[in-house]
């Protein structure tokens, strides 16, 4: 008797697992989809399992996916997924130009926020106080992206469409459309020391751990402004709390942290130079990210190569 191949769907979000799954459009009959919207009920599919559709499955449950040969993940970074849980053979895919647009207007958005001193005019408002002061253009500041992606394009080119200049930092620093220099990964420090905002896009690597650290903000203008979209870990949080205490950047607006949700004494609440935001930057959109997952499923039923597969060796 053959066993019947198995798509499990999990997101641990209430709701959430439904929604995806309503999505999927099967290309042909002989696959199972089991829905899982919580670890318990994971894992008691998970072994079963051909094909995983998911978002920040535990990983300890990987292990006990046996019969898994692709799975593809829900969100924009894979680093919970490339773990030595996850078994050999197994390729992962992600889902390029979905967070692109959503992380350029969060990223030109708070930008604007600080030339606009939009938090001063309010303050002015609650205070009801008169005190003209003259905003600043955001055409012609310079804008370094760490990290030259698909997301990191993305904010590119938005930036460069309102004027700015961009810089940009990658591992092989190879020219980029939009991006007036691109600098290798070694010589960040010299991008970043050019830049009126730096926004970091680069993927969670055991290579771009802390890749944002004291020399970097140390290299920074002392009215410049951080800008992290990608993964906590990626900056170095003693560094950047030091330095936001010590005035020696602008400050900061942080979506991801090494501890999340935040701690509620960490250090970051109490800096009036830093934003903090619950991890929103890039939200991951069933109607968005269906489309693209469907059409690796008809790839994957059919024999046919993946596309947007992840290399375990680089890390994205």
């Amino acid at each position: 008797m053959t066993r019947a191949r198995t798509l499990l769907v999990y997101h641990p979000v209430p709701g959430e697992v439904d929604t995806y799954a309503r999505l999927i459009r099967l290309p042909r009959r002989g696959l199972t989809v089991r829905r899982a919207g919580t670890p318990a009920e994971a894992a008691r599919a998970i072994a079963e399992a051909e094909i995983i559709y998911a978002w920040n499955l535990p990983r300890p449950l990987l292990t006990r996916a046996r019969r898994l040969r692709w799975f593809q993940n829900m969100g924009a970074g894979v680093e919970r997924v490339l773990v030595p849980e996850l078994p050999p053979g197994v390729a992962v895919t992600r889902t390029p130009g979905i967070f692109g647009p959503w992380m350029a207007e969060y990223t030109i958005g708070w930008c604007l926020s600080i030339t606009q001193r939009m938090e001063m005019f309010r303050a002015q408002q609650r205070a009801r106080t008169w005190k003209p002061v003259d905003p600043i253009r955001l055409a012609g500041r310079t804008l370094c992206v760490v990290g030259l992606g698909d997301i990191g394009r993305c904010i590119a080119r938005a930036a460069r469409a309102l004027g700015m200049t961009v810089e940009g930092v990658s591992r092989s620093g190879r020219p980029v459309p939009g991006v007036t220099r691109a600098h290798r990964t070694a010589r960040r420090r010299e991008a970043v020391g050019r830049a009126d905002f730096v926004v970091v896009t680069a993927p969670l690597t055991a290579a771009t751990r802390g890749l944002i650290g004291r020399r970097e903000l140390a290299a920074m203008k002392r009215d410049a402004w951080l800008i992290n979209i990608a993964r906590g870990p990626v900056v170095d949080e003693r560094a950047l709390v030091a330095a936001l205490r010590a005035r020696r950047i602008g400050g900061a607006v942080l979506d991801v942290f090494d501890t999340e949700p935040l701690p509620r004494g960490h250090p970051f609440w109490r800096l009036d130079n830093c934003v903090v935001t619950p991890h929103i930057s890039g939200p991951s959109t069933p109607a968005e990210i269906a489309p693209i997952f469907n059409d690796n499923l008809r790839r994957y039923l059919a024999g046919q190569p993946l596309r947007h597969e992840v290399s375990r060796q680089r890390g994205y």
